[in-house]
């Protein structure tokens, strides 16, 4: 196949998708550009499907080269490793977008490969493979239900701006990444601080626009081309067994599906099928599934009745513990309903930043949080791996919620890191981290700007009749029609994350959605208020403490030392951390106040300015012929020389002075370059 290239203009920057020239023996390839920014997007399918999956068995990989950004990789290979937390996180977001396009029954194990080849910090290459991604399946012949758009908004100023720069984002109100098709939103994830949910609307209004703008791009392509998308045996629903079914043993379905509890549930409705299978030869159990889910769905569309008895608006019961454990600096035990999560806030120095080694240079964060879900929140057995994509998810979510209410550096100098352990779930673990986390905080005594709480809605949707629920269980994610994560403060949402079922999701179910959800979220700060409403007061016996002032720039190589020599004898004696910036600026962290005190008190000292005429005390640390050194503080000595230590003559130094002993002395002069002459005689009675 000949190259084609078609290009466009979308709210002032021109994009291009080509195909045709690299990667022919893909099913389908696309290379994205913007400015200097360019990605190859592959779509791949297996000819025959994997029949004995329950689900479709897609991959997706965002993978940057380091050669990109003209970068050779670190390490001791020199070669580009495991996948970093951006490129994991990228690659579920373009999963979460895609995965519900492809049609019902399709199992065939499919694979999307995004890989940066070429970046620069004005244009993001995440929209270039969202949108490579859709058209490389829409130009193969996978069954794709396609195309579909991405762009992202940032709200800065009051104005919002479409497909920003790196830069302009870490200014931003409200960052969102937003997929949508020509009608409908899809996917969305972003973070805000403390944003109204009306900006939050006018923005996916404005990401919608745009949305289109991209098709119709697509469109171009998919037209010369037109793909013939090859045929996929559909499953086939034996409608009369499941008539059958549900005759017989309908009654004995709706019993078991309100068991409150959910493993009680889950156990009885296996015993259930398990019994049932018995009498037949056919394998029943994905009809006997089928039927469970339709009646779940059945009862909150018609009568306004979840499994567990509750109403589309009611929230679970909550309860907030804090200061589980004395030695962690803050922890909390949030739990709702069958979700529990323990969540712990611990304070470090500057040494306990996390360096994150991107394209776009090196970056450090000093806030952390990282999410765990062990087999046994859900009562199974597994071996404990590293944190897979799912974890690094809901902890990025998570991270963002908060990140909005953290202290500046300035105001609060440590590096903080929270850990969220998962011991029950059954829905919405991620916004329990949220609530947790929030608890911890102010546990332990950070100066955070608010509580924040997080709440996760669903949607049940047929035909033109809607439902939306509050605080979902993990049956009503699994079988509704939308996921949709809200967290944020009283004052407005700092962090959201939606993903749709269906083909179209109007405005007005997004606008009940997010309504209902902040009628849920306060709500659920109230009940956080009640435990902990402020942060307190003191730190943790056990958080080290800091202290932050100014030296002169003059005086930090005196401070430092040769070879660090003077610092290393102070962090010796003391015990303590001390960060010392350029412009004098030094950061101490030690144990106790105690320790704080004494590290202040050398710096100091070892950073004085002395003046001419100041009277001070010193300490004898080297006899010469024609004088003794006295050291004033470490960094700082002067010379005394024979003719100013009496007022009368003296032969030997040694005869007045020796190693070791404590005199006062005037300083006479300080000479350029900063040598120090003194006087003990000027001190003495005449």
């Amino acid at each position: 196949m000949e190259k084609l290239v078609i290009s466009g203009k979308i709210s002032g920057k021109e994009y291009s998708f080509e195909t045709g020239e690299m990667a022919k023996q893909a099913n389908g390839a696309v290379v994205a550009k913007c400015g200097d920014t360019a990605v190859l997007i592959t779509a791949v399918s297996e000819d025959s499907a994997k029949e004995d999956l329950d689900f479709f068995p897609l991959t997706v990989n965002y993978v940057e080269k380091a050669f990109a950004a003209g970068k050779i990789p670190g390490g001791f290979f020199k070669r580009e490793g495991k996948s970093s937390d951006y490129e994991t996180l990228m690659s579920r977001l373009i999963d979460r977008a895609l995965r519900p396009r492809f049609p019902e029954g399709f199992k065939n194990e499919t694979q999307v490969i995004a890989t940066v080849f070429s970046l620069e910090s004005e244009n993001r290459a995440d929209v270039l493979a969202l949108n490579g991604a859709s058209l490389a399946l829409s130009l193969s012949d996978i069954p794709f239900n396609g195309p579909i758009g991405a762009v992202r908004i940032a709200l800065v100023n009051n104005k919002f701006i479409v497909n920003p720069g790196v830069d302009i984002e870490e200014t931003a109100d409200i960052n969102l990444f937003i997929a949508g098709t020509e009608d409908a939103i899809v996917m969305v994830e972003g973070e805000a601080k403390e944003a109204d949910e009306s900006i939050v609307i006018e923005a996916l209004k404005i990401a919608q626009e745009n949305i289109k703008q991209f098709i119709k791009l697509q469109k171009q392509l998919i037209e010369k081309i037109n793909p013939v998308k090859f045929q996929f045996d559909e499953p086939e629903i034996n409608e009369t067994l499941k008539n059958e079914l549900k005759e017989k043993y309908l009654a004995d379905i709706d019993k078991n599906i309100f068991v409150p509890e959910k493993l009680a549930r889950k156990k009885a409705l296996k015993n259930l099928i398990s019994s049932i299978q018995e009498e037949y030869e056919e394998n029943v159990k994905p009809l006997l599934k089928e039927i469970i889910d339709e009646r779940i769905r059945y009862f909150i569309l018609e009568e306004n009745k979840r499994i567990d008895g509750r109403g589309p608006k009611d929230i679970r019961n909550i309860t907030c513990k804090i200061g589980i454990f004395n030695r962690i600096h803050g922890s909390a035990l949030f739990t709702r309903g069958e979700t529990q999560a323990f969540v712990s806030a611990t304070l470090g120095t500057g040494e306990d930043e996390q360096i994150v080694d991107s394209l776009t240079g090196d970056e450090s964060k000093r806030f952390m949080l990282h999410y765990n879900f062990p087999p046994y929140s859900v009562g199974e057995v597994s071996f404990l791996r590293a944190p897979g994509r799912r974890e690094i998810g809901h902890g990025h979510l998570a991270e963002r919620a908060l990140s909005a209410v953290i202290p500046s550096e300035n105001e609060f100098p440590y590096t903080i890191r929270i850990v969220s352990e998962i011991l029950e779930s059954n829905g919405s673990s991620s916004m329990a981290t949220v609530c947790g986390g929030s608890l911890s905080l102010m546990d332990a005594g950070i100066p955070v700007k608010n509580h924040v709480a997080g709440i996760a809605m669903g949607l049940i949707a047929e035909n033109d009749k809607f439902v939306v629920l509050s605080d979902i269980l993990g049956d009503e994610d699994h079988l509704g029609d939308m996921d949709f994560k809200v967290a944020g403060t009283d004052k407005g949402i700092t962090a959201i994350q939606m993903d749709i079922k269906i083909a179209e999701l109007n405005f007005e179910i997004m606008e009940k959605a997010l309504m209902q959800a902040k009628e849920g979220r306060l709500h659920i700060l109230s009940k956080m208020k009640e435990t902990i409403e402020e942060p307190r007061k003191e730190l943790s016996p056990f958080a080290p403490r800091f202290a932050v002032f100014n030296v002169a720039q003059s005086k930090i190589r005196d401070l430092i030392g040769p070879s660090g020599k003077n610092i290393k004898a102070i962090i010796e004696t003391t015990g303590a951390k001390i960060d010392i910036d350029d412009d004098g600026t030094v950061k101490i962290f030690a144990t106790d106040a105690l320790k704080l005190e004494e590290t202040k008190k050398l710096i100091l000292e070892s950073t004085k300015v002395y003046k001419e005429g100041e009277v001070c005390k010193g300490k004898v640390v080297k006899i010469l012929d024609f004088g003794a050194i006295v050291e004033l503080s470490p960094g700082n000595s002067g010379l005394l020389h024979i003719s100013e230590l009496e007022n009368r003559r003296v032969n030997k130094v040694t005869d007045v002075l020796n190693v070791g002993d404590e005199v006062e002395v005037k300083i006479l002069k300080i000479e350029h370059g900063g040598k120090i002459k003194l006087s003990r005689k000027v001190l003495l009675d005449k």
